[in-house]
């Protein structure tokens, strides 16, 4: 349940703590004081899409924080996915700085808003007068009926099987749309196939049949080149080597006079050394070059017929035609078993097939065991709501097709009226109807509900007396095994709440700001005066206060 909130420059909220108890508690306040704004608040903090324009003072961080206790151990599943310690006291905070940053945390551990939300939606269910109009929504309905036959469990494995018999569908479609594909594309793409293999491309081969056909086709600059090297090292009359035997010859005569030179005479050494080497390498490299005209031609038919290649496949990169060639055999490949393919993958779906049968049929079994009980409390509820005739039932009809949902489509059927058939809800229930049918299926869906707060946003707008005095009662009992907190108007709802908080706004100081505070027994008394009396105290409001307060006990 919801155990406190904390908010801090928020809208018209500079900063307010307030402490929530468990049962049924009210909060009422005069029209614009703010009690939207702290339903904004919570919606905040539960992950809700935030708006910059939220914050009071733009210099200053937005703070809104929210306490909740658990009891069980139904949380824990999402706190091992998403690698969370887990905790009967959660503690979620919202932030949103100056700068427009938006900042969530768990149990002060940062994540996501899509992961508060995640958590928030199995923590609060927040329910407007508008939301009756998701009584019409056939996922809703079918997710009433779940939640009361405690389908969530089941639900997953069986979405988790489904999601896998989708993906093999696809699959098989596939394999059956390439096979049915013409055989002329096949023979083209074996064609090309072939001739790649022919080609018999090497890795990095493009490259070397590159650089050996520009030797060859310089061949008479090579040799030059090689010739004026190995002469410029031994075989000039002023060769290098020969040069270098001066060089020697000179440095010696001078360590005569400068001991220090005997260094000099070795460098000269190891420098001749590697000299020799040098020229022995550019005579065998001379003696081992060949220039020929058939190997010329050779190199180049292969670099054309590689260039022919690349230019044929639209690709500049060598190892681009390679890929391609990997590709085609893999197409190729596919094509020579696809009836085998095609065999392997039905069988598959087959026997994924009669999986999602039997998880299908488990879940309708369940669902059609809690319809009659469920439609009988609801219907009990309507009654009590000046609906005297009114029927609820709940219409479940096989489909052929699987969905993710299971082989079922739910359909809510009501009547108001003494002798007509229930019908769709979307042609025969007005909207004051529709209201008070919401709160009863609400009311029944909480027994077995793991959502342990459930708050109403003035779903109370356009009743009064005898009816009010029910919704009153109803939140009541509800509040019984939930935690419920209801925004009202109406003083029969507030008059049956366990705890009664007041909005109101201070505009004591230069900005108005809202603030909320928990009513006294004494302050009930006057707050429901003025609820009865349009805001006018008087002593017989204040008797009729009293004695409503203490009829509700």
């Amino acid at each position: 349940m919801l155990k406190s909130l904390t908010v801090g420059n928020y809208a018209l909220i500079d900063s307010l703590s307030i402490a929530f108890d468990n049962g049924f508690s009210v909060i009422t306040g005069e029209t614009g004081a703010g009690k939207s704004i702290l339903l904004g608040a919570l919606g905040f903090v539960l992950g809700e899409r935030s708006d910059s324009s939220i914050m009071l003072d733009e210099t200053k961080k937005c703070v809104v924080e929210a306490t909740f206790t658990v009891e069980d151990e139904r949380l824990k599943p999402f706190f091992e996915d998403n690698d969370l310690d887990f905790d009967h006291e959660l503690i979620l905070r919202r932030e949103l700085s100056p700068t427009k940053k938006s900042r969530a945390f768990i149990n002060d551990t940062p994540v996501t808003a899509q992961q508060l939300k995640e958590l928030g939606s199995q923590l609060v269910d927040i329910h407007s007068q508008h939301d009756s109009l998701l009584l019409n929504n056939a996922d809703f309905q079918l997710g009433i009926i779940d939640n009361a036959a405690d389908n969530h469990l089941l639900l997953a494995d069986y979405q988790a099987v489904y999601h896998q018999y989708v993906k093999l569908v696809n699959e098989l479609g596939k394999l059956k749309e390439m096979s049915q594909k013409n055989v002329a594309e096949n023979d083209f793409l074996a064609f090309q196939l072939d001739e790649l293999i022919k080609a018999d491309l090497q890795e990095g081969e493009y490259e070397d049949v590159g650089q050996r056909l520009e030797l060859l086709e310089n061949a008479e600059e090579v040799k030059t080149l090689l010739a004026q090297s190995t002469g410029l090292l031994q075989d000039s009359e002023i060769s290098i080597l020969d040069q270098l035997n001066e060089l020697k010859s000179t440095v010696d005569k001078l360590r005569r006079y400068i001991p220090q030179a005997e260094q000099y005479l070795e460098r000269i050494d190891s420098t001749k050394i590697e000299l020799k080497d040098i020229a022995q390498d550019l005579d065998s490299l001379q003696d081992s070059t060949q220039f020929d005209a058939a190997s010329l031609n050779e190199i180049q038919e292969r670099f054309d017929l590689i260039q022919r290649l690349m230019m044929k496949h639209h690709v500049n990169d060598y190892a681009e035609l390679l890929k391609i060639r990997e590709d085609l055999q893999e197409k190729v490949g596919a094509f020579a078993n696809i009836d085998e393919q095609i065999a392997k993958k039905e069988q598959e779906v087959k026997s994924c097939e009669k999986e999602l049968t039997k998880l299908a049929g488990n879940l309708s079994d369940k669902r059609k065991k809690v319809k009659n009980s469920f439609e009988k409390s609801v219907t009990e509820i309507i009654r009590q709501l000046k609906m005297p005739h009114g029927v609820f039932e709940i219409e479940i009809a096989d489909c052929k097709e699987f969905t993710a949902s299971g082989r079922d489509k739910v359909r809510f059927l009501f009547s108001a009226n003494k002798g007509i058939a229930p019908d769709d809800m979307s042609r025969v229930a007005s909207g004051g109807e529709l209201s008070r049918l919401m709160l009863a299926i609400k009311a029944v869906a909480a027994g077995s509900s793991y959502i342990p707060t459930l708050i109403f946003d003035e779903i109370d707008t356009g009743v009064s007396g005898e009816v009010a005095s029910k919704l009153g009662d109803i939140m009541q009992k509800m509040g019984e095994t939930l935690q419920i907190i209801s925004i009202t108007h109406l003083p029969q709802i507030a008059s049956k709440a366990k705890n009664h908080f007041f909005v109101y706004k201070d505009e004591s100081n230069e900005k108005t700001r809202s603030c909320i505070r928990q009513l006294s027994r004494d302050e009930r008394v006057t707050e429901i005066a003025k609820m009865l009396s349009n805001d006018k105290i008087t002593p017989e409001a204040i008797k009729a206060a009293e004695v409503i307060l203490d009829f509700s006990r």
